[in-house]
């Protein structure tokens, strides 16, 4: 399931970071297959509740199975906003150099990709890492809406370009965010401490 969430993300993410189109019922296809899993992995982790009574850290690795896997599902959903926004940007403009939607992108990229293996490896130190990066990409975001607004109120880019790249960055960083949260439900898996909302050093 996560394999096919990083694979959506970098097919939604062609025509910003590759100029080339992204397939949409690519896309869309791998959103459904997605939501199918979604469906299935809670199916069996409330199967193995029940029948088990699972307790210590069986319990804590069913209990953030099923947090990842919400998670996943809906870095899926904002996968097609990402697709649908960089399809509309064919009708208008391509990001113009100095906008940084490429290496947001590719910051988001890794963070879902680093806090799954942080899930899968049991890894405290690369989960830390997932999270110190969600600061970057909030000052990434924070600074593509401002470059936008300035250069559409100024006449110097298009207004639905500028519109479409916001839309974009704002779900990326919402993919951050559940990268984030899969990392915190490694923390908790691990250490069994609950670091949600609160600076982890």
């Amino acid at each position: 399931m996560g394999g096919l969430v990083e694979s959506a993300i970098a097919i939604s993410l062609m025509w910003l970071v590759e100029g080339r189109e992204p397939p949409a019922r690519e896309t869309w296809d791998i959103e459904n297959r997605i939501n199918q899993l979604n469906i299935e992995i809670d199916e069996v982790a409330i199967r193995l509740t029940a029948l088990h009574q699972p307790v210590a850290k069986d319990l804590r690795f069913l209990t953030a199975a099923i947090k990842i896997n919400s998670d996943l599902e809906r870095m899926g959903d904002l996968v097609v906003n990402v697709a649908e926004r960089a399809s509309s940007l064919l009708h208008s403009s391509p990001p113009k150099p100095g906008i940084d939607i490429p290496r947001m992108s590719q910051l988001v990229q890794s963070m879902v990709r680093r806090s799954l293996d942080a899930f899968v490896q049991r890894d405290e130190e690369m989960a830390r890492a997932v999270l110190a990066a969600d600061d970057e990409v909030d000052e990434l975001k924070d600074s593509i809406y401002r470059e936008l607004l300035q250069k559409a109120d100024l006449g110097a880019y298009p207004v639905r370009a500028a519109f479409d790249l916001i839309f974009v960055a704002h779900n990326l960083e919402r993919i951050a965010d559940h990268a984030t949260n899969i990392a915190e439900d490694v923390l908790f898996l691990v250490k069994g401490v609950d670091v949600r909302h609160h600076n982890v050093a």
